[in-house]
């Protein structure tokens, strides 16, 4: 026999190893250990044996910066790394408790358990309260494996029905295939018998072709015979002269009597062996053409009659061949079908798994940059603290140096708090020119500045409130900037604290009044240093008088602006902008407080109205993209686009076409806007989308957003007007307005304000200022055009049918076949499903009085009455008009009973299910 196996030796020889090579054998297996250990089921002893704290357990198990299994084991090593040899000791306890197959690989050794020493580590009640958490993790994992068991049985289901499905189509394709195969052998048949006919046909052709030849030679040969019988009768005629003559010698004198009764006799005989002679000749050649023209007769009926019945036969060989072809073509067509189908079906496989593939990929994506972006958060909180210790030890620094200078009195000389530094503004620049003289203006305000209170300036410093300064508080903050600029670089010199190896010292500043600082009269305050960010964006400031006289722009919000002209000479040009520079912020909150505004997405139409109010100092951030505009370039030049905006909105009133060119919009049409600057920016130049492919249909202009409003506000005050006049629900009247209100906050700052600048640019800024400010106290803005974007859904959107009580007894009618299924669902459950990305269908059906009356029954088994269901329908129908989405309706007289209206809603469902979805967004 074997050694006998001793756990507590084993034991012992793993507690008498060192710390470092018991992490070693642990570390060598970590891939298996995270693959295969489940840390909900370890961290209860863990626990237990007091290597892991009650935090250290929660957040193996809950953080949210570990998004999987592995994370977690590999977190909860490197927490229990931490503990040294306890810790790898307890972990292999555990291991050798939940995975002995893992303890074997590590160790080496075979897991037994030491109940003694088991009992010594973990108390009963904690044992029992161990086991209970590793029983319900124990439960918890099978109940999620029965889960899965249950949907992939589920789904190996479904798939075996798709196969057998699959597998019939083949069978039934297979037979199709092999009943095409016979009926070609059959035409190739038929084929051949109908050329054995040709043969015949043709035969019979030559034989009577021959016979015909043959009547012709017999009739020859009659005619010879004719005039071989006329000759002869000639020479009858002949003979009977000659006789006569002899019969008229005769009667002449006696004694010529005997020789001319010899001679005449002589004659006689001769005469009737010539008659003789052409009589049987004549009849024999008789007989011979009767027989061969009886022959011929009978010869030529047995050709007809054999003529017409080969023709017959040709006649029922050509209909059978007929049908024998459009049967082959109707099984050609039915083949071909199958095969489509069949491609079909390769196709949807292959996109859901396409499909599965990206979203499989978007999801690994979305862990990696949500890892990243925790990683990214947890830096800068420590460069953030970091940085607020530095502030707290400058603050103190600073503190010391005003008690030092005795530069702000008594107020200075107090010693500083230390609490955290309140926001300030700093590094604010006049935005004057150049030149000298407005340098020495400022240098002569600041001795009426040196007069007032030291608190005023401390306060003016550190001020919170969120009203931008006055212009003697920036020339103040200017002037305590530079002197503790100066005093911390004369302080940084001897320390070297702050010194920057990649940065130009800056000259000592000329309004500092120590007499070591020399005097700059000249220094030049005309713009700030360009700032270079990470993303290659390029902020300038300079002197901006006018600027669109200096640039020129294109572009649009697909593209981005760019700048396509620069004026030479000009600021501008001083500045090195350059066609190719896109535009992405303008920043004129110097000149004017709060006018910031961010270009990279902003339409042509936009940017130009931002723009052109620049006039003073500004700063512009700007991307060098010459790809970009060298592309947008040709595109114009080709004449493929004719800007560089695209984008979609849906019209919320109807526009007439009042002039050529301009484009008939009916309410809740879907535009593809593609230039916003057509015909002096009061335009755009807009084309009507198909709703099921999205495809550019009719092209023209339609009003901008500022005169699209005023038309509606027109539109609607009309509308006011003739409510008096009485309307009969006789049917379903065309809407000409849909009311959509919305926060000024909420959307786009320039189209909240543009209609107040287009029509009067040329009015002075403190005008444009006013009219700006008295439009923005307003609560709300209507708006004539709704931004949207387009969506097709992956699976069938859901419906739902207003009213709702007629909604539940036409879902009964609908569940009826299987392309339906009903759920739950009332009006007010819109804006949720909006919020998950599920795009409802809304049908509304209106009811009149007088249909309401065909619903009695129903309404009865569901406890209601038709006045309940009227008073329903214009309850619900008011509350669709606040939906963000549009709805179907069925008139009124489009249906007469139950089935009627049930087919009016099939349709409309299965119209809506092919149309695209265009979704609401914000502008930017």
């Amino acid at each position: 026999g074997g050694e006998l196996y001793d756990p507590i030796l084993v034991d012992q020889q793993l507690r008498d190893m060192d710390e470092d090579l018991l992490w070693e054998m642990v570390e060598g297996h970590r891939y298996r250990i995270v693959r295969g250990v489940t840390p909900s089921r370890l961290t209860p002893y863990l626990r237990q044996a007091k290597v892991l704290g009650q935090l250290d357990e929660e957040e193996v198990l809950h953080s949210p910066q570990f998004t999987n299994s592995a994370m977690r084991v590999g977190h909860m090593l490197d927490l229990l790394k931490f503990r040294g040899k306890n810790g790898a000791l307890a972990f292999l306890e555990s291991l050798k408790l939940h995975n002995p197959d893992i303890y074997v690989l590590i160790t080496g050794l075979e897991p037994s358990i030491d109940h003694n020493h088991f009992s010594d580590l973990i108390e009963s009640s904690q044992l029992t309260e161990c086991l209970a958490k590793a029983v319900s993790s124990l439960q918890e994992e099978l109940s999620q494996e029965k889960r899965q068991k249950v949907s992939l049985l589920h789904h190996c289901r479904k798939l075996k029905e798709k196969t057998a499905r699959l597998e019939a189509q083949a069978e039934s394709l297979s037979g199709i295939e092999a009943e095409c195969n016979r009926m070609k052998r059959e035409l190739s048949a038929h084929f051949h018998e109908a050329l054995k006919l040709k043969d015949e046909l043709y035969g019979l052709s030559l034989r009577y072709s021959s016979a015909l030849q043959e009547k012709d030679l017999a009739i020859t040969r009659c005619q010879s015979l004719q005039e071989e019988l006329y000759l002869m009768k000639q020479e009858l005629q002949r003979a009977r002269v000659s006789s006569y003559c002899e019969w008229e010698r005769s009667s002449r004198p006696a004694g010529d009597t005997q020789p001319q009764a010899d001679e005449l006799q002589t004659l006689r005989e001769e005469n009737e062996r010539l008659k003789s002679m052409p009589l049987s000749f004549a009849q024999v050649q008789k007989d011979i053409l009767e027989q061969n023209l009886d022959d011929a007769l009978d010869g030529k009926q047995e050709l007809l009659n054999r003529i017409h019945s080969l023709r017959e036969q040709a006649a029922l060989a050509e209909n059978q061949r007929k049908q024998c072809w459009e049967e082959k073509e109707h099984t050609l067509i039915q083949c071909q079908r199958m095969k489509v189908d069949c491609e079909i079906y390769k196709d949807k496989i292959s996109a859901l798994q396409a499909q599965v593939a990206d979203l499989q990929k978007e999801r690994d994506q979305a862990y990696s940059a949500r890892d990243a972006a925790q990683v990214e958060i947890s830096q800068s909180l420590l460069e953030k603290d970091s940085l607020r210790r530095k502030v707290f030890e400058l603050t103190d620094e600073i503190c010391e140096l005003r008690k030092q200078t005795g530069l702000s009195g008594s107020v200075l000389a107090e010693p500083c708090p230390k609490r955290k530094q309140r926001l300030v503004r700093m590094n604010a620049v006049c935005p004057r020119g150049d030149s000298q003289d407005s340098f020495l203006s400022m240098s002569e305000s600041w001795s009426d500045l040196s007069n007032r209170s030291n608190q005023e300036l401390l306060g003016s410093i550190r001020s919170c409130c969120p009203i931008p300064p006055c212009k003697h508080s920036l020339q103040r903050r200017t002037l305590l900037c530079c002197i503790l600029t100066c005093e911390g670089m004369s302080q940084g010199e001897g320390k070297g604290r702050y010194a920057h190896p990649g940065r130009r010292q800056k000259p000592p500043c000329p309004l500092c009044p120590h007499g070591s600082i020399l005097l700059f009269p000249s220094v030049p305050m005309r713009r700030r240093l360009a700032q270079r960010f990470p993303s290659r964006i390029t902020t300038i400031a300079f002197q901006a008088n006018t600027l669109m006289e200096q640039i020129s722009i294109i572009g649009g919000n697909q593209t981005g602006i760019f700048i396509h002209q620069v004026t030479p000479g000009s600021a501008a040009d001083e500045m090195s902008l350059s066609p190719g520079h896109q535009i992405v912020l303008v920043d004129y909150g110097v000149m004017e407080p709060g006018f910031k505004a961010v270009l990279e997405d902003a339409t042509l139409e936009e940017a130009l109205w931002v723009l052109e109010r620049v006039n003073g100092f500004c700063c512009l951030s700007v991307r060098l993209n010459m790809e970009g505009y060298k592309k947008l370039l040709s595109d114009l030049n080709s004449k493929l686009v004719t800007s560089g905006d695209s984008f979609y909105v849906r019209s919320n009133l109807c526009l007439e076409r009042q002039a050529p060119g301009e484009l008939l919009v009916g309410c809740h049409d879907i535009l593809h806007i593609t230039d916003t600057v057509c015909q002096g920016q009061t335009q755009w130049s807009a084309c009507q989308v198909n709703p099921y492919t999205m495809k550019d249909m009719d092209a023209g202009t339609i009003p901008n957003y500022c005169r699209a409003q005023q038309q509606l506000i027109t539109l609607i005050q009309e509308m006011a007007q003739k409510s008096t006049v009485t309307h009969k629900n006789s049917g379903l009247q065309p809407k000409l307005v849909r009311i959509v209100s919305t926060d000024n906050k909420k959307i786009n700052p320039l189209w909240s304000s543009m209609d107040c600048s287009l029509s009067d640019s040329s009015k002075p800024h403190s005008e444009f200022r006013r009219r700006v400010s008295l439009h923005t106290r307003s609560c709300v803005s209507l708006m004539p055009y709704t931004l949207v974007r387009p969506c097709r859904p992956g699976c069938p959107r859901p419906v739902l049918l207003v009213p709702t009580l007629l909604g539940r007894i036409l879902a009964d009618k609908l569940c009826l076949s299987k392309a339906f299924e009903k759920c739950p669902a009332e009006t007010h459950i819109v804006q949720e499903l909006l919020a998950m990305e599920i795009y409802p269908i809304i049908i509304l059906v209106t009811i009149s009085e007088k249909n309401g009356k065909k619903f009695r029954k129903a309404l009865q088994r569901l406890g209601a009455t038709e006045e309940q269901l009227l008073e329903t329908a214009r309850k619900e129908e008011a509350q669709l008009e606040t939906v963000p989405c549009l709805y179907g309706t069925i008139a009124p007289d489009a249906w007469s009973d139950h089935d009627t209206l049930v087919s009016c809603v099939r349709m409309a469902i299965a119209e809506e299910q092919k149309k695209v979805v265009w979704v609401e967004q914000m502008p930017h």
